[in-house]
């Protein structure tokens, strides 16, 4: 999750946001996306296009800024890109996790804006959350956020806080209703059918939960290895702790020797019989720990976009392949 690397481009993008702004505002009068009687939504990644369709049903017209199979924290912005933001009735994204987008928003004159990092309590994660931190003599420390900052040295989400809050059902719940309401805010004429359909969907999360702690209640394990840190709030939510290869960024570079070790050493101790890895990043470290210690790979989706890759059409089904994976690494019953 290269958090810096796009920055030359947030400030371009940010720069054509306003331009197109002032353009679109002498342009047009009343709402400068809307198109008949739907709203012109734009969503940063899948997450929360997601929760934008499923809210705003047949009543909003939804873009994603973040391509299908495309990393969404390296997404850099476009000129059509940034005048999407501009012109649209109402824009959904997750501050921290795609800088241009967080730096083309703050110039855009858009009225309706949804952060979903501002709807539920952020925690800063690092490699392991959880619970087997070490000391320096080797002994178990308490607690298991170590290096809270992620091992990349970045800042994520808000005051370097783990952006990944779509991975615990509850947490996305509550980012679900505060969508609802800004949609309703933004055509009251429909604001029932969004109350009802956001009703529908934080019944599904709160079912997806259930599946979530009932499945994993009896298992033999609770450690899982994953590539990178983006299953803090999971881990935290079912009692499972998480432990990472590389920290909060998927691509933060070489993986320290002692990271290794200290890997190696909780795989045997944990029962750890699987390394996971993803669909939107390469595998090859996964496979190369994976191998040192004759352990199994297998894929954990961060659900960031859906792919023919993807073990699922939608977020739903790919948490619950997800919840499956999890399972059979576990030993769970």
């Amino acid at each position: 999750m290269n958090i810096r690397r796009p920055l030359r481009a947030a400030a371009l993008a940010g720069a054509l946001a306003l331009g197109l702004t002032a353009t679109t505002a002498c342009s047009s009068s009343g709402a400068a996306g809307k198109k008949g009687d739907r709203l012109a939504v734009t969503a940063s990644f899948y997450p929360m296009e997601f929760l934008a369709k499923e809210i705003g049903g047949e009543h909003v017209r939804v873009k994603d800024l973040t391509g299908p199979g495309t990393e969404p924290h390296d997404l850099e912005l476009g000129a059509r890109e940034t005048a999407d933001l501009a012109e649209s009735d109402v824009i959904v994204y997750l501050k921290g996790v795609q800088p241009a987008v967080d730096a083309a928003v703050q110039q855009t004159e858009v009225e309706h804006i949804v952060d979903a990092a501002a709807l539920t309590p952020l925690k800063k994660h690092g490699a392991e959350v959880g619970g087997h931190s070490r000391g320096e003599d080797g002994e178990h420390g308490e607690g298991g956020e170590h290096e809270a900052e992620g091992e990349d040295g970045h800042d994520h989400g808000a005051d370097g806080a783990d952006p990944h809050i779509w991975l615990d059902p509850v947490k996305y719940a509550q980012v679900a209703k505060g969508v609802g309401k800004t949609l309703a805010a933004a055509d009251p004429a429909h604001q029932a059918d969004y109350a009802r359909n956001t009703d529908n969907l934080v019944k599904k999360l709160a079912d997806l939960n259930k599946k979530y702690a009932d499945g994993l209640k009896n298992r033999k394990s609770d450690t899982f290895i994953t590539t990178h840190a983006a299953f803090g709030y999971l881990a935290e939510r079912y009692g499972l702790t998480e432990e990472a290869i590389s920290g909060i960024d998927p691509e933060s570079g070489d993986v320290s020797g002692s990271r290794i070790k200290e890997l190696h050493g909780l795989a045997g101790e944990h029962h750890v019989g699987t390394v996971f890895f993803e669909t939107l990043t390469s595998p090859d470290t996964a496979r190369t720990l994976a191998r040192d210690l004759n352990l199994k790979t297998d894929v954990l989706d961060p659900v960031e976009g859906i792919t023919d890759k993807s073990r699922g059409k939608d977020y739903i089904e790919v948490m619950e392949a997800n919840l499956t994976a999890l399972q059979k690494a576990l030993g769970a019953k």
